[in-house]
């Protein structure tokens, strides 16, 4: 009789750990973490890229004389167009009258020592030194017409005056010209793009001053020398201004086509923010292990719901969608739709 008992209590406790054993089972599936997937393609993409910049003109000079000077009266104004060549600023002539009469004066002067030298009434050291008192007086006398008197370098828009008239010359420019058509903008470029960049490229420009409209540029210049700290490269692009609407100081944005890529495209919902970093990640799904790993991604444009992606998905990958707070890299999962 004890014996029975004893055989009932073992198959009692066989069973009751059996049951515990299922139970337990059940419990480690129903802890796997439930995720929503969904299938990623590549697609062909523009590669375009927008740029800011600020207007400058195409040349831009200072007009100053080379010695103080009163200014005795500007001739133009700001805004005023001059042509290359033109009269700008007069400056005090006195001095310069001053000197036209000791100039007068000396050509008297080697004339009557040139004619006593030809009938030997005076030595050549008398004749040579008359002269060169004539060639240093002349010199001078077209040293101070060119700084009496000052001209525009070259054709443009007056777009500063610092002085009225009657001041005197203290060191900042008179005038400042600027050449505005063309004009031009600098942009500085990631160096990932410098094969991409050549002179004669067609670039599109918006300005703020004028919204809704477009104006074409085109790369001039591409810089042969990529900064160490930015690794970017300068680029100039160049806008044709005939009809002087686009003025330097502008702010504009510059579009750059690059062409078209194919680059993976996955949804918003995929991405992972790591916490403490700006990188962005991604749960792949392994279809066949049913575990997923954590991808850092590369990122590009965000289109729509969906950002561009240049690493770390692959073409046809299954990203989770869903599910994300409770995964971790190779952890295994539980597809649900």
């Amino acid at each position: 009789m004890k014996k029975y008992f004893l055989l009932a209590a073992v198959i009692t406790v066989i069973c009751s750990c059996g049951n515990k054993n299922k139970e337990q089972a059940g419990s480690v599936a129903e802890e796997l973490p439930q995720v929503k997937i969904m299938q990623v393609k590549s697609d062909l993409l523009p590669q375009t890229e927008v740029y800011t910049a600020i207007v400058e003109s195409e040349v831009k000079n200072n007009i100053s004389p080379n010695t103080p000077y009163r200014i005795e009266k500007i001739l133009v104004e700001v805004g005023d167009q001059v042509k290359k060549g033109q009269s700008v600023v007069q400056l005090d002539a006195s001095s310069l009258r001053q000197l036209k009469l000791q100039v007068e004066n000396q050509k008297l002067e080697f004339n009557r020592t040139r004619q006593l030298y030809e009938i030997g009434g005076a030595s050549k050291a008398e004749y040579d030194n008359a002269k060169m008192q004539l060639d240093v007086m002349e010199t001078q006398l077209r040293q101070m017409s060119q700084n009496t008197q000052l001209y525009a370098p070259i054709s443009g828009v007056v777009t500063a005056r610092n002085y009225d008239n009657g001041d005197m010359y203290n060191g900042t420019p008179i005038l400042t010209i600027e050449q505005i058509n063309p004009v031009k903008l600098l942009i500085n470029v990631s160096e990932t793009r410098y094969r991409d960049m050549k002179c004669g490229m067609g670039i599109d420009i918006a300005l703020d001053a004028y919204p809704g409209e477009t104006f074409s540029g085109k790369v001039t210049i591409v810089y042969p020398k990529v900064d160490e700290a930015t690794h970017t490269f300068p680029v100039e692009i160049t806008i044709s201004n005939n009809a002087l609407k686009v003025r330097p100081g502008m702010f504009a944005r510059a579009t750059v086509n690059f062409g078209s890529e194919k680059h993976v495209l996955i949804p918003d919902e995929a991405l992972v923010k790591q916490i403490g970093a700006g990188d962005r990640y991604v749960y792949v799904y392994n279809p066949t292990a049913k575990t997923v790993s954590y991808n850092k991604v590369e990122l590009g444009k965000h289109i729509g719901k969906t950002y561009e992606v240049f690493s770390g998905v692959a073409d046809g990958s299954y990203v989770v969608v869903a599910g994300q707070s409770r995964l971790a890299n190779g952890r295994k999962v539980e597809v649900v739709k």
